[in-house]
């Protein structure tokens, strides 16, 4: 923040009455972003700016949500919010006509299955609640903040442990039975293939050939970190996401896809090729937006989840 004149002293009680009159004003969002294996807070205001941030890490439901709950009664205490959002790991029930809404459904995380983290976190605040996958919050944050500002239809990637795939049509996160699951959309493996797939219900999706989890049974013991560009234990995994990217385009036609997550954080070579391989792959029947790299990596990098569940709590006050 800057100011024309005045002391520091006076910059100081300027942004606290600027953070009073906001909070005031209502522009105050609560946020959860909960994950695998921790949970961040964020207080935040609805441009993106963070007030508040704290993480909790995820034990058993019965340990971690008491002390979240806490730390949002203390923020609604001393500032007052107007709305929550929680972007959470999955899968997760979206059907506010289900009896099961706002649950975790079949997780192999021990004791959150079933757990009714909308209605355990929300019920003590009588506030707008959104509720989302924490990559379809990623992907809201990205179009508000980062590398999608301006888009409507938009694919957020994201390769570590697993493969989620948060997708945005027309300014929503998609709906149905269920949230996206592209990282279980089946591919052609490449003839040479013969990796066992990681996953345990196919065979031959992406998150079984392409996640951190299948890369380190093709690395079968070496390090990522070592690997050179050149080495052919690429391949399939750019094979493979090019082939997730192809669905993408031919279903929805994203303006752009950003991929994330420690597998191509750590080899950025990888979203060169990806695209390369997509446009080879779509062979002139569609063409990309000619404007700048349509495979990219995030703009927010590792802010982009905690902001997620404050562009979560935006919608959900959007459409109240």
């Amino acid at each position: 923040m800057v100011y024309a004149s005045g002391s520091t002293h006076m910059s100081s009680v300027l942004e606290v009455q600027e953070a009073e009159a906001r909070s005031a004003s209502g522009m105050l969002r609560a946020g959860i972003e909960l994950g695998g294996t921790k949970c961040v807070c964020t207080l935040g205001y609805e441009d993106g700016d963070v007030l508040d941030q704290t993480t909790v890490p995820t034990l058993h439901p019965d340990e971690t949500l008491p002390v979240i709950v806490a730390i949002l009664q203390r923020w609604w205490d001393t500032h007052g919010f107007a709305a929550l959002g929680i972007a959470s790991f999955g899968p997760i029930e979206l059907n506010p006509e289900s009896d099961h809404y706002g649950q975790i459904g079949a997780t192999t995380k021990a004791g959150w299955a079933g757990t009714d983290v909308r209605g355990i976190l929300s019920a003590p605040f009588d506030v707008p609640t959104g509720f989302d996958t924490d990559v379809n919050g990623a992907a809201l944050a990205e179009m508000a903040w980062g590398c999608a500002v301006g888009m409507d239809d938009f694919a957020y990637v994201t390769v570590g442990t697993g493969i989620g795939v948060g997708l945005v049509v027309h300014g929503l996160p998609t709906r149905g039975i269920g949230h996206s699951e592209l990282g279980h959309i089946r591919v052609p493996r490449l003839p040479d293939d013969r990796v066992p797939s990681f996953c345990r219900f196919h065979d031959d999706c992406v998150e079984g050939l392409a996640s951190g989890s299948a890369l380190a049974l093709r690395l079968a013991g070496r390090s990522a970190a070592n690997i050179p560009a050149d080495d052919p234990v690429w391949e399939p995994m750019v094979h493979t996401l090019a082939v997730l990217c192809h669905t993408l385009v031919c279903a929805t036609g994203p303006h752009r896809i950003a991929i994330g997550g420690g597998v191509v954080t750590g080899q950025p070579h990888l979203l060169a090729r990806i695209e390369a391989t997509l446009v080879a792959s779509l062979n002139g029947y569609m063409r990309l937006p000619a404007k700048g790299p349509y495979v990219v990596a995030p703009a927010l990098g590792d802010k982009a989840g905690p902001l997620g569940s404050i562009a979560v709590a935006n919608l959900a006050l959007a459409t109240a």
